[in-house]
């Protein structure tokens, strides 16, 4: 079996939010929603993680370029924004999804996700990477 199969098999039948294979061996897996997870991948399991197939229920723009980060192979998701495929795309990470849309929205559906806002908003990776830290933190806090 393929790491991306896998990696989609698991994310189904486990429920999880976020799961990357290597070498047909489970890195990582998570519930957790959000950003968290990926960023984790980057910030604390990068080696482990470069060069990874990840399955993913939701990939917008910020998730993407943390993708982009970790050199990863290729990604499935269910859910993926414009901006998000944009990234890919540029970086030659292939990418299978369900439905595509134009922006992710935030938890309440009431506008833009306030992950996919640092993201457009972010002139590089490591001001993403900052401006990710510094969300998360807050969240944490409040």
């Amino acid at each position: 079996m393929k790491d991306i199969d896998l990696a989609r098999k698991l994310l189904y039948e486990e429920d999880l939010s976020l799961v990357v294979v290597k070498n047909s061996q489970l890195i990582y897996k998570s519930h957790d929603k959000g950003i968290r997870p990926m960023y984790y991948l980057v910030t604390d399991l990068f080696d482990k993680a470069k060069g990874s197939s990840i399955a993913d229920k939701v990939i917008g723009k910020g998730a993407a370029i943390l993708c982009k980060m970790l050199r990863v192979k290729e990604i499935y998701t269910p859910l993926i924004s414009e901006a998000a495929m944009e990234v890919l795309n540029k970086a030659n990470i292939p990418f299978t999804y369900h439905r595509s849309c134009p922006y992710i929205m935030n938890m309440k559906k009431t506008g833009l996700c306030p992950i996919e806002k640092i993201a457009i908003e972010s002139k590089d990776e490591k001001v993403l990477l900052e401006r990710l830290e510094a969300f998360l933190n807050s969240m944490d806090k409040g």
